[in-house]
């Protein structure tokens, strides 16, 4: 029941507002002849040939993942101790989520979270925006190495680089308070992203993403998520988290 209700409020606070803007028309958007985004356009390139990123975003399929990464059947492979920390967190309704403290979301949760977000592309750096919890990653392009994990934070540290049409972004140094997931599959300070970011045309990223976390999963794990479409003459708004509005007092927990 908690749980169920937690669903409907954040589906509410999640929804995109369409006139937030005043469907002010973004520039450089292809266009149909009754003047709606041609989303289906081919993808947008930078000077230097590879595929342009930025826009808002908003993730595909909703809340499919973003309660249980095991949503379509795939199997986890949890280590004994993992596997007994996401049963209790399942079992409690997902009570002690960071995002009830307003700490937001790791790497894997928010390519999950149902709310826009925006890419920044340059030659040097990739920014990405949420708008939840006003929080941002950066993708460093300039073929620096990940460092050592001395600092874990939720995002860690992210470098990127191109394989052909897709950009893949390695993340180290996360740490072990991050959830993947609402019913709690969890991250430690050794796990290891690979997200595999593919603009198929002009509306819609792919996003497939690989776990490797030897103190939680007994071997490397692959998952094809619903990626992101875009949210054509649309930005982002201000998305405060205040305590007393959280999952706990909202239910009256």
């Amino acid at each position: 029941m908690k749980a169920a209700v937690f669903v409907i409020i954040f589906t509410a606070l999640a929804m995109p507002l369409s006139a937030q803007w005043h469907n002010y028309p973004t520039p450089g958007i292809p266009r149909t002849p009754d003047g709606k985004p041609n989303l289906s356009a081919p993808t947008p390139r930078t000077p230097s040939g590879k595929p342009d990123l930025s826009g808002v975003w908003a993730v595909r399929n909703g809340l499919k993942y973003f309660q249980d990464l095991s949503a379509d059947g795939l199997e986890i492979p949890m280590l004994p101790s993992a596997k007994a920390l996401y049963e209790q967190r399942k079992a409690n309704l997902q009570k002690g989520h960071p995002s009830e403290r307003c700490l937001g979301h790791g790497v894997m949760d928010f390519n999950t979270v149902p709310t826009p977000r925006k890419i920044i592309q340059t030659p040097q750096v990739i920014a990405i925006l949420f708008e939840a919890y006003n929080q941002y990653r950066q993708i460093l392009m300039d073929g620096r190495p990940l460092p050592e994990p001395t600092e874990p934070s939720y995002h860690g540290y992210s470098v990127g680089r191109w394989e052909g049409d897709t950009l893949v972004v390695e993340t180290n140094a996360v740490n072990d308070k991050g959830w993947l997931d609402m019913n709690g599959h969890p991250q430690s300070e050794t796990t290891h992203y690979t997200e595999r970011y593919t603009r198929r045309n002009f509306g819609h990223i792919d996003l497939e993403v690989t776990v490797e976390d030897p103190k939680a999963y007994t071997r490397p794990w692959t998952i094809k998520l619903g990626g992101l479409d875009l949210m054509a003459d649309e930005e982002l708004m201000e998305a405060i988290c205040e305590n007393e509005r959280d999952y706990s007092h909202l239910i009256g927990k």
